[in-house]
């Protein structure tokens, strides 16, 4: 298993992790080449922006699992950065097994390492198992957080 920074080429199966999640089978889908396009932008805007890493741990050669992980300079906590942990999927198969524990651990590792404050993440209500993963994790449910489609 390789936990490694995500390319281009890796879009397509990033992409179908985000659609095989319960709730990202709505939202997300690609139909047809052009329906990649918006991905494929999404990436570039991510991958030139050095305040957000787009992550992927490959097992022989395949993706099976990605997260994106955003730093965010604030006034708040006297100045501090924090890290936003998001998009967090790992392929069914591959659950269960200890993967996401080190991909936390990576991330937390390199938000110490870049001088955050805290990591932070949302996660939707209806996530119980996950709920408890990152309770196990030590995330404490702390905010209550709102959103408003656009």
């Amino acid at each position: 298993m390789v936990l490694r920074e995500a390319v281009v080429d890796d879009v397509p199966a990033i992409v179908e992790l985000l659609v095989q999640d319960e709730l990202g089978a709505s939202r997300d889908r690609i139909t047809d080449t052009a329906g990649l396009q918006p991905y494929l932008r999404a990436f570039q805007a991510v991958d030139a922006d050095p305040a957000h890493l787009l992550l992927v741990a490959a097992d022989s050669g395949q993706v099976v699992a990605t997260m994106q992980l955003s730093f965010i300079p604030g006034l708040a906590r006297r100045g501090a950065l924090r890290a936003q942990i998001e998009a967090v999927r790992v392929r069914q198969d591959h659950r269960s097994r200890g993967l996401g524990a080190v991909m936390f651990a990576w991330a937390i590792d390199e938000s110490r390492r870049r001088g955050c404050a805290l990591v932070q993440l949302t996660t939707d209500k209806s996530r119980s198992d996950a709920h408890r993963f990152y309770e196990r994790l030590g995330f404490v449910v702390s905010h209550e957080g709102l959103k408003l489609a656009l």
